[in-house]
């Protein structure tokens, strides 16, 4: 059964043919295959983010049975619905196997094989929220209360999917996002390496316990470093301690980082440290002046001689969970920061170390606004190419 569609509001040059609504029964057949003879021992789970992916690396354990003989075995190029709903996905999420030779599937997961229509295309199309009002539809009954949708696969291969009448269309498309999909995750591997590259160098250019000198230094620096407390190197303040008056936008922070603004008021005109008071406590993050915080979050000041950038790492390599003072929400008190022990070098190995680390931070979040820009760009292009 076929059905004349509407067309999106971008199309590639040269591609004039409609689109039309199709069953997806009649561009794809059911996959019921058991894994019978345990061809697989890979047990695969779906992720709105990552696919088709091993439970073992996505939960960092194995939630199906050891014996998954009756479990569906999913080939390369097929797809899978995963009926259970999620905040990223309230219809549950439609993905094909790419990453796996073959890997086995829970039978509450409806799976199939592509008969006649174009793999990325489909892929793509399911990226969208243009087969939501579809399956809707057949879930009145709604989702019972493990978050499972009701959807029978008979109901759900009677949905409709729009797709272009060209296959040389859905090629081009398919391809397209194909591409796009690449770029997004080059910059997503550049970003998580350049994260980890971070972290690295935060515990080797810092002394470990019981040491005065890092395992890495920069070249002309011999000097032990000193062992202070905290609150001998900053000045911690807390969100009644402002000292000057601002107008125009203020940036309000919170223990999650930036928050909103302000027109006017109280703030402090000096680049400083927040870390949370209550909550979230672990996250130190630099705060660009003017500012406001919120009540949650104390800001720290570095005294005279004392480089901010330098002292951002210092306070990101401390464990502050450790320092939780609650048994409820977890809380941090001004003394447990001051009374912190740690190592400090000399100025000019401050500044070396802040100055370095100041620009692996520019770095990362260079690459985080590509992958963001380029995530954008794809939300956009997915609402204008298709119907």
């Amino acid at each position: 059964m076929t059905e004349q569609a509407k067309v999106p509001a971008i199309r590639f040059a040269g591609f004039t043919d409609p689109w039309e609504q199709r069953k997806l029964g009649d561009i794809a057949e059911r996959v019921t295959r058991k894994n019978e003879n345990n061809e697989s021992d890979l047990p695969l789970t779906i992720s709105a983010q990552h696919g088709l992916i091993d439970q073992r690396l996505f939960f960092n354990a194995q939630v199906a049975s050891r014996d998954m003989s009756g479990y569906y075995l999913l080939r390369q190029g097929e797809f899978a619905y995963n009926k259970s709903t999620s905040a990223d996905s309230p219809w549950g999420a439609i993905k094909r196997l790419t990453r796996y030779e073959k890997g086995c599937v829970s039978t509450l997961y409806i799976c199939f094989a592509l008969l006649n229509a174009n793999p990325d295309y489909l892929v793509t199309y399911y990226e969208t929220n243009r087969w939501h009002k579809a399956v809707q539809m057949i879930a009145a009954e709604g989702a019972r209360n493990h978050g499972l949708l009701n959807i029978a696969p008979d109901d759900f291969f009677d949905t409709m999917v729009s797709l272009p009448e060209s296959q040389a269309e859905q090629q081009t498309i398919g391809a397209f996002f194909s591409r796009l999909d690449s770029l997004i995750t080059l910059h997503q591997r550049k970003y998580d390496k350049l994260v980890i590259f971070k972290k690295s160098m935060l515990e080797k250019m810092f002394p470990k316990d019981g040491e005065s000198v890092p395992e890495i230094r920069f070249a002309g620096f011999t000097d032990p470093w000193e062992q202070r407390k905290l609150g001998e190197i900053v000045d911690v303040c807390s969100g009644r301690d402002y000292k000057h008056l601002s107008k125009g936008p203020i940036p309000v922070y919170g223990t999650g980082g930036y928050m909103t603004s302000v027109s006017e008021g109280l703030s402090y005109e000096e680049d400083a440290i927040g870390i949370g008071r209550k909550g979230t406590i672990d996250h130190p993050y630099r705060l660009n002046a003017p500012f406001w915080t919120v009540d949650t979050l104390f800001y720290s000041l570095p005294n005279q001689g004392i480089d901010l950038d330098f002292t951002l790492c210092v306070f990101l390599n401390v464990d502050w969970k450790s320092k939780d003072e609650s048994t409820g929400l977890p809380s941090l008190s001004k003394q447990a920061i001051n009374e912190t022990k740690i190592w400090v070098p000399s100025g000019a190995e401050q500044r070396a170390i802040g100055a370095f680390f100041s620009r692996l931070d520019d770095l990362i979040t260079l690459h985080q606004r590509k992958l963001e820009l380029l995530q954008d760009i794809k939300k956009s292009l997915l609402d204008k190419m298709f119907v």
